[in-house]
């Protein structure tokens, strides 16, 4: 169980970190609206370039504590709780500006991981 946890975290935290800071500035298939970067996309959600960097904080920030779990388990639970409603997030946007399905199933696949590591965290 400690091995599946641990891989599961690691596939959240640099699934994370790679939209975060190696794909900000690129476009992907998965971005809301018409958007080529990750400001592009918060724009079309109608939201200010201050809050994608907020977000981008919080995400970076979760990565990085469910990397540094695997020394310190009592930080699991709290970071993959806030990607789960940040993930929520995500998909509300995406409905907002009537993405297809396709566009949010990285968020809902993040979303289900960080739900399975929650539940495993408090076990």
């Amino acid at each position: 169980m400690r091995t599946l946890m641990v891989i599961l975290q690691l596939a959240a935290a640099l699934g994370l970190l790679n939209v975060w800071l190696l794909r900000f500035n690129r476009p992907t298939a998965y971005r809301g609206g018409a958007a080529a970067s990750m400001l592009e996309e918060f724009a079309a959600y109608g939201l200010p370039a201050w809050f994608a960097y907020a977000i981008g904080t919080l995400k970076v920030g979760s990565a990085l504590a469910l990397i540094a779990g695997i020394w310190f388990p009592a930080v699991i639970f709290p970071a993959a709780a806030l990607i789960c409603v940040l993930m929520l997030g995500a998909l509300a946007m995406h409905l907002r500006v009537r993405d297809p399905l396709r566009k949010s199933l990285p968020a809902l696949g993040m979303l289900l991981l960080c739900i399975g590591i929650s539940g495993g965290a408090l076990l």
